[in-house]
């Protein structure tokens, strides 16, 4: 809510003066900045400012950087890896920020080896040599952002290797099963790594939770879509509902209460329900014309959304329902 327009609406409504609303604002304490702000905005600049810099050196690899010679290259790269991991240890206040530069350096350096030396690994192997080597940092700063950082590349990771094993190719068809499975148990197993007890004592916070488990939700999401749109069905799409609602129901409970897990892993139902939905109606033997049956793909599509969104908001209302994952 709004309080400084409540106050500006009591102050008109009741003709009070200037320093009536000055002793209305200094009462909510809205005359001065949030503490916390003035404490966080500074870091959180910071934060944002090195991970524009690490992105653009990045950026500056895939440019291939033509105009300097490998070793320069090279020497640059180890340079910025080696001036963030110093400063961390240099100005600890600074480890946020810092951490992150090392984070996205690691990357950088990753990218020159693997675009320079053409050494014939798969691009999955690359992020999980990434994921490998930024660990130690990463458990050293216990920091919710880099964690959140370091599960974006895991899951990279393993949706790499999932394409890498079923013919470097984004499909799910019936021979990719076993591979298939074996992802999602990886980045289940990572999700609830840091879902656990070890990740807070590691420094896992809410929004590393939250990243892992929200790309876990979205691997297994376009497999089943992979699965319902290729030439044949595959077992994968029922699969997918199996494991959404299995995450879905665990998610639910009161124990383990999540609203924002939960309302990412409601959508994946969603979209993996409707996509199977227009598989049957556009590609079975469903007759009608093409507007009826979009307009009825429309209307099922509305109908299951709204559902969802009532089911999820009584069960956030529930007694007893808490919201483990809470800023």
């Amino acid at each position: 809510m709004d309080w400084r327009g409540v106050v500006a609406d009591g102050v008109r409504a009741y003709g009070l003066s200037d320093a009536q609303r000055l002793e209305l604002l200094a009462l909510g304490r809205l005359d001065r900045e949030p503490a916390l702000l003035q404490m966080r905005l500074p870091l959180l600049l910071a934060g944002l400012a090195c991970l524009l810099c690490g992105l653009g050196l990045i950026f500056a690899i895939a440019a291939n950087w033509s105009g300097l010679a490998r070793a320069t290259q090279f020497g640059l790269l180890q340079a910025a890896l080696g001036l963030g991991v110093l400063g961390v240890i240099v100005r600890p206040s600074l480890c946020l920020p810092l951490g992150l530069w090392s984070l996205l350096a690691i990357g950088g350096l990753l990218a020159f080896f693997g675009q320079t030396y053409q050494t014939g690994a798969d691009t999955w192997q690359l992020f999980a040599l990434w994921a490998g080597l930024a660990l130690p940092l990463v458990l050293g700063l216990r920091s919710d952002v880099l964690w959140a950082g370091w599960s974006l590349v895991v899951m990279t990771a393993i949706a790499l290797w999932v394409a890498a094993h079923a013919g470097h190719r984004w499909r799910a068809e019936a021979d990719d099963v076993v591979v298939h499975l074996l992802g999602w148990l990886a980045a289940l197993g990572v999700a609830l790594a840091l879902h656990g007890d070890w990740g807070r004592r590691a420094g896992c916070g809410v929004w590393a939770r939250r990243t892992a488990a929200c790309l876990a939700a979205g691997l297994v999401t376009a497999t089943a879509l992979a699965a319902l749109f290729g030439r044949e069905p595959t077992v994968q799409a029922l699969l997918a509902l199996l494991a959404l609602g299995a995450a879905a129901w665990a998610l639910a409970r009161p124990d383990g209460f999540d609203l924002f897990n939960l309302s990412a892993v409601a959508l994946g139902l969603n979209v993996v329900l409707v996509g199977g939905l227009a598989r049957l109606l556009f590609n079975g033997p469903s007759g009608g014309a093409p507007f009826g049956r979009f307009l009825l793909l429309g209307l099922a599509a509305a109908g299951l959304l709204a559902a969802t969104v009532g089911g999820v908001l009584r069960l956030a209302r529930r007694p007893g329902s808490r919201e483990g994952d809470d800023l």
